[in-house]
């Protein structure tokens, strides 16, 4: 195979600190093999790609729906509205949802997520289909024997799900993450969850401060959906999820839109939601939205020797261009028509 190189010119955003620098980044093979200061590079932002941390692509047949009732009535297994409707879809239009959903994220400069795929073994393949050569990698998490063939095991909640610890046990066994919702609409089922200790914790809404501690000093990562959280109700201010407090304790967080038929899965959305509710530092928000790329592997920021996986965004040929510190314009204002060239290598371990 024929070798492959290539140079990006830019203000790149490198390493997890995300620090701004004028560079030329070279590219081989689809690894960065080397990043050198240019004081010339044009005002091209080179950002690393983002991850959604959490989603639900199939819910995408059932967009816009109408959001009418409480949480258990709408998400809730196994009787919830978006169960029925999945189970009345075809497979045809499952995979053409999802497909058309990772399509959209890929635009927008995701080049990975962690989907909670319904539907058992099927639900799994059906999604697998539907990623089938597109440019984003979704790392799945299966439930009801999908997790065999999966990624992982995602539990919807402990007080779910029966027999909870056989199914994380076999998952162990079998080398597969496990993940939960947890703390979603109260801290009931949190300490539940946190006693599995899980590869990735769901939500934590309303998870008490001791909990979050607990999610620090055991480095289970927290995947937040603020938007979702507002639209199902569970949370009615900047207090939950409580994202200061997850920042106090030293947790590590990422950022995830949840449900496809309530919320697009696009993060610059996100992102610039949770800076107008929340008023997080920029610099944090962009870290949670590709931090959840170590779930999958190799993580998206850039550094020497990790895979390529950035966007380019041009702040010369829009309002952009005014823009006094460009980490918290892209955070804020960005958006996927934005995005000049996308480079993603998420599929290199």
């Amino acid at each position: 195979m024929k070798s492959t190189e290539q140079i990006l010119s830019g203000q790149a955003l490198l390493g997890d600190n995300l620090t701004l620098s004028p560079v030329d980044i070279f590219i081989r093979d689809g690894i960065i093999t080397a990043i050198e200061e240019n004081p010339r590079a044009p005002a091209i932002v080179l950002c690393p790609a983002l991850f959604n941390a959490h989603t639900h692509l199939g819910d995408t047949i059932a967009m816009d729906c109408g959001v009418s009732g409480d949480l258990v009535s709408l998400v809730t297994p196994p009787d919830g509205l978006k169960h029925r409707l999945l189970a009345a879809a075809t497979r045809q239009d499952l995979v053409a949802g999802m497909r058309a959903s990772l399509e959209g994220m890929a635009r927008s400069g995701i080049a990975g997520c962690a989907d909670f795929r319904e539907g058992g073994r099927e639900g799994v393949l059906a999604l697998l289909d539907a990623a089938r050569d597109l440019p984003i990698a979704p790392m799945v998490f299966g439930r009801e024997g999908g997790e065999l063939i999966a990624d992982g095991l995602g539990i919807s909640s402990t007080r779910d799900v029966a027999g909870c610890e056989r199914l994380v046990q076999e998952a162990r066994h079998s080398g597969k993450k496990v993940a939960f919702h947890a703390g979603e609409r109260d801290s009931e089922d949190v300490d539940a969850a946190l006693a599995f200790d899980p590869d990735l914790i769901i939500h934590a809404t309303h998870a008490t401060k001791k909990q979050l501690r607990v999610c620090a000093e055991q480095e289970i990562p927290i995947a937040v959906c603020p938007r979702s959280n507002w639209i199902l109700g569970v949370a009615k201010s900047g207090y939950h999820p409580p994202l200061h407090q997850m920042r106090e304790c030293g947790c590590r967080i990422l950022l995830g839109t949840d449900n496809v038929m309530f919320v697009p899965p696009v993060l610059f959305q996100e992102m610039a939601f949770v800076s107008a509710v929340y008023g997080l530092e920029p610099r944090d928000i962009l870290h949670a939205a590709v931090a959840g790329s170590e779930l999958a592997g190799t993580p998206y920021f850039i550094r020497v020797g990790a895979p390529a996986n950035l966007f380019a965004i041009s702040f010369s040929g829009s309002a952009l261009r005014f823009s006094r510190d460009p980490l918290a314009t892209l955070v804020k204002r960005a958006n996927f028509t934005d995005i000049g060239k996308n480079v993603f290598n998420s599929y290199l371990k």
